[in-house]
């Protein structure tokens, strides 16, 4: 198998443009997987990459190869394009290489129902972090949340940092870039969450039944006044430490896995009454 060792093969110019440039990412429909873990979550859910790109090491080891091959399953394996150890180090967009990448097409939206009791949205107001977006994609799909909207502002959903932040969570997710947040706001059949450290309510004190939207803000400014205002409900965490706030992503886990805790207790209520 021929072993690409130059920066200058089209393929590793792609691969360097798609790792560092949002707009081309958007332009061409594409963007990067780093690592065995999300690759065999993408391959589960959505089948075959259109190319792995692997390091001569990566493919020498034995315990590779066969696990390969289980991934693949009955699958007809994708395209395997092999690259020098120099190579995919320099291009690699982690410190300490996996030894694999996988070229993926972004998944097309699937439409859904948008209305039901266990409707479970996120709103992103210009959340500038790959890690802390990850994140929050990452407990959002852990929570069961279904929608997830951005502003125009926040980062790109599709980055390789945010992929690998996020675990696997997007392949789980409905994700929608460049929203109008207050229209969506405005137009949501249930109850908008805003947060704030200046809520003179507490996320304890109110109840998370029915059709939740939480909207959470940039990590340094907060939410908008007018995001705010559009809420049905404005709430604080309460912090009897004397941290002033919570990293965005720890927020909204919290606040995620209240109204995962209040739904439980409604259901096993209402399991109790019927009894």
């Amino acid at each position: 198998m021929t072993v690409i060792t130059s920066h200058s093969h089209p393929l590793i110019k792609q691969l360097i443009k798609l790792e560092g440039s949002p707009q081309y990412r958007k332009r061409t429909g594409l963007t990067l997987l780093d690592g065995i873990h999300l690759i065999q979550i993408y391959c589960s859910m959505l089948g075959m990459p259109k190319n792995l790109i692997v390091s001569q090491a990566y493919l020498e080891d034995a315990e590779n190869k066969r696990f390969l091959n289980i991934l693949f399953g009955n699958h007809a394996p994708p395209k395997i394009t092999v690259i020098s150890n120099a190579l995919l180090r320099e291009i690699s967009p982690v410190k300490t290489p996996t030894g694999i990448l996988a070229l993926i097409a972004i998944p097309e939206l699937k439409k859904g129902p948008d209305s039901g009791k266990e409707i479970f949205n996120v709103l992103l107001e210009a959340i500038q972090d790959p890690g802390n977006l990850g994140s929050i994609l990452r407990s959002a799909a852990a929570a069961n949340v279904r929608d997830v909207y951005l502003s125009k502002q926040c980062t790109d959903a599709w980055s390789p940092k945010t992929l690998r932040a996020a675990m696997g969570a997007h392949f789980l997710l409905r994700i929608h870039e460049n929203c109008d947040l207050l229209k969506i706001a405005r137009q949501f059949n249930g109850t908008v969450i805003a947060t704030s450290i200046q809520a003179s309510k507490n996320l304890f004190e109110i109840s998370l039944a029915g059709p939740t939207a939480f909207v959470f803000g940039n990590e340094g400014a907060g939410l908008s006044k007018e995001m705010i205002h559009e809420a049905d409900e404005n709430i604080s965490i309460p912090m009897p430490g004397k941290t002033e706030s919570l990293n965005a992503a720890a927020a909204a886990a919290i606040c995620f896995f209240e109204k995962v805790r209040q739904d439980r207790e409604a259901r096993a209520h209402s399991n109790n009454g019927t009894k």
